[in-house]
């Protein structure tokens, strides 16, 4: 397992937190992803490290920026 914290820009309310999870979830190895709408943190558990530019794309294909990294 392996679990990483992403920041993510744009986030503002229910509808972008929903956005965001189903994107993510939907990525091979993806088991869990928790979002925090205060923060614009992410937080994304799969059973391998995942490419930064895997989540850069799913988050992008959401609406949203992956800041940093």
């Amino acid at each position: 397992m392996a679990t990483e914290t992403y920041q993510v820009q744009g986030m503002t309310c229910g509808h972008c937190v929903s956005a965001v999870s189903s994107e993510l979830g939907a990525v091979d190895g993806v088991t869990d992803v928790q979002v925090d709408l205060a923060s614009g943190q992410v937080t994304v558990t799969s059973d391998a490290p995942l490419e930064t530019e895997t989540v850069r794309a799913a988050v992008d294909e959401a609406g949203f920026e992956l800041v940093g990294s």
